[in-house]
């Protein structure tokens, strides 16, 4: 077992630093794994367990969603009005559960980045990351008792925040492990591994689709990772260089800063800025694909969006360090936000998910999209010196879901006022890629950053 000792400090052999790697980015794909429970499960595991509340026939909501998308795919006549609008009203009520189970998973991970986040600059980064870990998977398996929709949305935003923990410190421990050019590279890889978790749940449920009548299983599916936190927690060594900060700090204070403070506002908030608007995005525009296709598009196209979505969001994320190297890490997210405006509004405004062509344009937005997270990986621990680095970064890249979590609960709202049409949705929400190109105007150059200060 590594020594933990505060006042250690020590280099990593090239083991230790692989082992960090390889940890760090399972721990994120399993963060990916939530998300694409959260975006594909959710909505089968809210009809269901409305139906066991009371709240749905489900037989007959079955029976009506069938004659709907027949009738728009023109082989059936409209339903009755009194028909139609029965289902309106289950179809309504199952949107505001599954927006309120995207603002479970935004506002848990919002949480957890900055709780775990302090906790790593406290305790360390393997520790708070193997806890992070082990929270999100023992929650997830404990949700599959829930029998009610308030139930799940409880135990789902408590998992969540573990999700949100566990990507500040995984980040902030191989940025902190690896050096020069090898060190965007791997926390690239970080980055890439989530979409390698969204496209594993995708292909998975591509096989064995969640319906109302069975979805339990994803979330024991969820559940079985938490031996691997307690691996992480106990055999994983910690990174030099909060070590080091610890020994400096040792004959004063070891009190973690305020990233809001006067010293480190200015940076918080242009982190901030740029992690929101991938974020939001995705969640506030993209992720709503999903729902549209489930009413208009053939059966099963919503796990082949996840899944086309993330094998170009991972090839992206692959590129993001090689493409920032290049030609510089401001004008590659510069870039990467124009052309993710670009395809989002061209897919909202000239296709849907009905078209032959619907599923290319989602693969070129998710290749945008994974160049964003594969650049923040890297990028965001450069904003921090080592003491509050997984704060920081934790800040940094979870805030900007509160934000699009405040949104999504008045998705239903909007989905009201646009009578159900997603892609007018999509084609507002896609625009703050605008304030993107303005953010990183404002961001200072980390290129030179010395990650062991």
């Amino acid at each position: 077992m590594a020594c933990r000792h505060p006042m250690q400090k020590s280099s990593l052999s090239t083991g230790a630093r692989l082992l960090i790697l390889i940890v760090a980015f399972v721990g994120w794909f399993l963060g990916g794994v939530q998300i694409g429970i959260t975006n594909l499960a959710m909505r089968p595991a809210a009809l269901a367990l409305m139906a066991e509340s009371g709240e749905l026939d489900s037989e007959r909501f079955a029976e009506l969603a069938s004659i709907k998308k027949a009738a728009i795919q023109g082989e059936a006549e409209p339903l009755p009005p009194a028909e139609g609008a029965q289902l309106a009203t289950w179809e309504a009520a199952a949107a505001r559960w599954y927006a309120y189970f995207q603002c479970a998973f935004l506002f848990g991970a919002a949480a957890g980045g900055w709780f775990f986040g302090r906790l790593g600059d406290r305790i360390g980064r393997t520790r708070a990351l193997g806890l992070s870990i082990i929270c999100f998977s023992a929650l997830t398996g404990l949700s599959f008792v829930a029998q009610h929709p308030m139930h799940l949305l409880i135990l789902r935003f408590l998992a969540c925040m573990g999700v949100g923990g566990c990507w500040p410190n995984g980040v902030a421990l191989v940025s902190e492990a690896w050096e020069r050019v090898a060190r965007p590279v791997m926390a690239s890889l970080i980055g890439m591994a989530g979409n390698v978790g969204i496209f594993t749940v995708a292909t998975v449920l591509t096989q064995y689709p969640v319906t109302p009548e069975s979805w339990r299983w994803v979330l024991q599916l969820g559940g079985l990772p938490v031996l691997l936190g307690m691996v992480v927690w106990l055999f994983v060594k910690e990174s030099p260089a909060w070590l080091g900060s610890q020994s400096e700090q040792a004959e004063t204070t070891r009190e973690v800063p305020s990233v809001f403070g006067r010293s480190y506002r200015s940076v918080t908030l242009i982190g901030i800025a740029l992690a929101t608007v991938p974020l939001f995005g995705g969640w506030g525009a993209a992720n709503w694909m999903i729902p549209w296709a489930g009413e208009v598009g053939p059966d099963g196209l919503g796990p082949r969006i996840g899944q086309v979505r993330s094998i170009t969001s991972i090839i992206g994320s692959a590129l993001a360090a090689v493409i920032a190297l290049r030609i510089g890490r401001r004008t590659c997210y510069f870039l990467t936000s124009l052309g993710a405006l670009a395809i989002a509004q061209y897919a909202y405004w000239f296709t849907t998910p009905v078209d032959s062509g619907f599923l290319i344009w989602v693969a070129v937005w998710g290749l945008f999209n994974g160049i964003f997270f594969g650049w923040l990986p890297f990028f965001l621990p450069e904003l921090f010196e080592t003491r509050i680095r997984a704060t920081g970064a934790g800040v940094s890249f979870n805030f900007g879901r509160i934000l699009t979590a405040s949104l999504i609960f008045i998705t239903p709202a909007i989905t009201h006022l646009f009578d159900g049409n997603y892609a007018h949705i999509g084609r507002i929400t896609s625009l703050v890629f605008v304030i993107g190109m303005i953010a990183i105007l404002f961001a200072p150059d980390t290129s030179k950053r010395d990650m062991k200060q």
